[in-house]
């Protein structure tokens, strides 16, 4: 967990800490690096430190696939935190790493301990005694380390540039060299930067046009961090410069892209730092883009009112555009509101994002005269609701709203923004204008068919939704849809079973079957309805619907897998046979049995073997010890081949083993050769099935 800093006595918020875990994985590379760098190979103390380190990495990789290092001159920057540059352990590690010119250093999941130790071997030689840096080494060099990724910054190709356009030399002022670092950190990958790429807009741009990644934005993060902890204190004409300069970088960068750098490692209370550092350092402006960056970095949890950034807003461009004393005023009342709102204040926005979108836009714009008549834009349907909600109002021009919202297919969203608020009356209007006829209609013959949307309807209309869904089952073509509605359909109960009844005397064959479909799945079926009227229907497929009805009927259970197992379609028989596996009446018995000839597919006499089993009947034990039974040669008898069905007839006969025949097939069965015919004869597998 990542210590959250507290208000101190005299009003500064104390440091933003690195959680415990991220701060010993810290300290634990540092030491391994240190003596990597003290003792020589073979040294005991080396192994158990690296093996340390990797531990630690292996628990961290748990929660994430990479962790990513940024490296400045005295402190590090991970997960969007700076460590102390006081602490001499990080210090130490972080000058290490920076004096190979490193940027950043990237932790792959399925490092080792052997890829470590040359890693830290490789770190731990000064780069003057190795001949090059590893931030400028070559490819070859890094492919030793697959999982350790090196980030350089390419200190050769920059230098600072003064504002008269002449080259000036590197000055010793602490500030200025963070910024030349900040410059070569965003360069570091721009083949076509130049000896003036130290100037702000060159410079948003490269961090604007960089892609994203966790170890390069660790990196810039780390040195605008340093850069306005720096410049809320320095003095002189050399500091006013790079105020100017940083105020032009921040003003330049990209809405999106300063707000994903100041989400780092989501701290809000870093970003709270930060901003209290750049109000005091930074042009109000700047100050500015910076607070509606770290405004909207946790969404809709704000560290500052959004009527109080508009607020700013407007105080702003009075310290840009106003008189000499106003700006001046101005310039200090943004400072100080930011310095004392920044301290303290949390607030969830209340208002809907379109709406708070809309009063942003509104606080940006300039005064402008009243537009004519004929150059209005009408409101928003959307919005007209929203702020419906918010008042809890009703009337013709909310009804309307509602009606035009619900004709382009938003209906789900209306019902939504009522579901978490008290809006009684508008809740009540909204009510009645959904159950209407029409807009259940609506709904219907929309495609594809908003599901969600006819579940909030039928929540509000119960069965009144069933004649309107009835009619759209039979009259789409999707097949989607089709089930959508079925489903729907069954779920509202007794009342459906009447309509679909009714609906049965449609001629046609698809609504015959969709209807019988929408019966079975009843609990109980209208009084007086008797599937059986359907058994010699032409189209199978409504015969097969009429079946699954009888079989779950006890009375009529009999006649439908009679009916089932004689029928022509392949289904149908299957269906008839799967019920007769489980109690063969004896009338099905000898339907049954012409199902076991060679002219049926191999799947239905297996089925068929399999019914008879269960029928007990002395026909059934025939045919099965027929299926059984050696075949006679000329001079002597062959046991059938093993076939499926010989497996299935034999497994069957268990059924019958008080008999005397099956008994002595079964036992002929055990002395067979084959394993598989010896388990089947002694019940040691299931029989074989379709």
């Amino acid at each position: 967990m990542v210590n959250r800093p507290s208000e101190s006595t005299d009003g500064k918020v104390e440091r933003a800490a690195l959680s415990r875990q991220l701060a010993e994985f810290l300290i634990e590379l540092s030491i391994a690096l240190h003596k990597h760098a003290m003792y020589p190979d073979g040294h005991p103390s080396l192994a158990p430190a690296a093996t340390q380190v990797v531990e630690r990495l292996h628990r961290l990789h748990n929660e994430r696939a990479t962790l990513s290092l940024g490296v400045a001159r005295t402190r590090l920057v991970i997960e969007g935190v700076a460590t102390d540059p006081k602490n001499p352990v990080l210090r130490d590690l972080a000058s290490r790493l920076h004096r190979h010119q490193l940027g950043a250093v990237t932790f792959k999941r399925g490092i080792d301990v052997a890829e470590l130790r040359d890693f830290l071997r490789g770190v731990a030689i000064e780069p003057d005694r190795a001949g090059e840096p590893l931030g400028t080494s070559t490819t070859e060099t890094h492919s030793r380390w697959p999982n350790i990724g090196l980030h350089g910054l390419g200190y050769d190709r920059l230098r600072m540039v003064g504002s008269e356009g002449e080259e000036e030399e590197p000055s010793a002022n602490r500030a200025e060299q963070l910024w030349l670092r900040l410059a070569q950190a965003a360069l570091a990958s721009d083949e076509s930067a130049e000896a003036t790429d130290a100037d702000p807009s060159v410079v948003a741009r490269a961090i604007d046009q960089h892609a994203r990644g966790t170890a390069y934005d660790q990196v810039i993060v780390g040195y605008l961090l340093q850069l306005a902890e720096e410049l809320r204190t320095a003095g002189g004409n050399e500091a006013i410069a790079l105020k100017q300069r940083m105020s032009e970088l921040i003003e330049r960068l990209d809405s999106t892209t300063l707000g994903n750098l100041l989400a780092m490692g989501g701290d809000r209370d870093q970003r709270r730092q930060f901003m209290l550092n750049a109000s005091q350092a930074l042009t109000a402006d700047a100050v500015l883009e910076i607070v509606r960056a770290a405004s909207s970095a946790d969404e809709r949890e704000q560290p500052i009112s959004h009527s109080l950034l508009r607020m700013l807003q407007k105080l702003a461009r009075h310290a840009e555009a106003g008189q000499p004393g106003r700006r001046t005023q101005a310039d200090s009342a943004i400072r100080d509101q930011v310095q004392e709102l920044i301290r303290d204040w949390s607030l969830r926005d209340p208002n809907p994002e379109s709406y708070r979108r809309g009063l942003e836009t509104m606080a940006g714009a300039a005064p402008a005269f009243a537009a004519a008549t004929e150059a209005r834009y009408p409101v928003e349907p959307k919005r007209i609701f929203q702020m419906a909600v918010e008042a809890d109002a009703t009337g013709d021009l909310v009804n309307s709203a509602v009606h035009t919202l619900i004709s382009r297919g938003d209906l789900s969203w209306v019902l939504e923004s009522l579901s978490d608020v008290k809006a009684v009356n508008l809740s009540t209007a909204v009510q009645t204008q959904v159950a209407a006829p029409e807009t259940l209609e609506r709904v219907l013959t929309k495609e594809p068919l908003d599901a969600a949307a006819l579940d909030l309807l039928l929540h509000r209309i119960g069965t009144g939704g069933a004649e309107p869904m009835m009619s759209a089952l039979i009259a789409s073509e999707s097949s989607q849809t089709r089930r959508v509605l079925l489903d729907r359909l069954v779920r509202l109960g007794g009342p459906v079973g009447e309509l679909a009844v009714r609906h049965l005397d449609d001629p046609r064959w698809f609504v015959q079957r969709n209807m019988l479909v929408i019966l079975s799945a009843l609990p109980e079926r209208p009084v007086g309805f008797n599937a059986a009227d359907f058994l010699q229907h032409a189209d199978s497929r409504v015969r097969r619907e009429a079946i699954r009805i009888l079989l779950a009927e006890p009375l009529r259970r009999e006649r439908a897998i009679c009916h089932a197992v004689a029928d022509g379609d392949a289904r149908t028989v299957r269906l008839g046979l799967s019920a007769a596996i489980e109690r063969c009446p004896e009338t099905a018995v000898s339907l049954v049995v012409s199902r076991t000839t060679a002219e049926n597919p191999r799947d239905i006499r297996l089925l068929a073997i399999k019914a008879l089993g269960a029928c007990g009947n002395r026909v059934g034990l025939e045919t099965l010890l027929r299926l059984v039974a050696p075949r006679r040669r000329l001079f002597r008898s062959k046991a059938p081949s093993r076939t499926p069905e010989y497996l299935a007839a034999i497994a069957a006969l268990h059924q019958y083993a008080e008999h005397p025949g099956a008994r002595h097939a079964l036992a002929e069965a055990a002395k067979s050769s084959d394993p598989e015919v010896v388990r089947a004869a002694v019940g040691n597998s299931p029989p074989a099935g379709p």
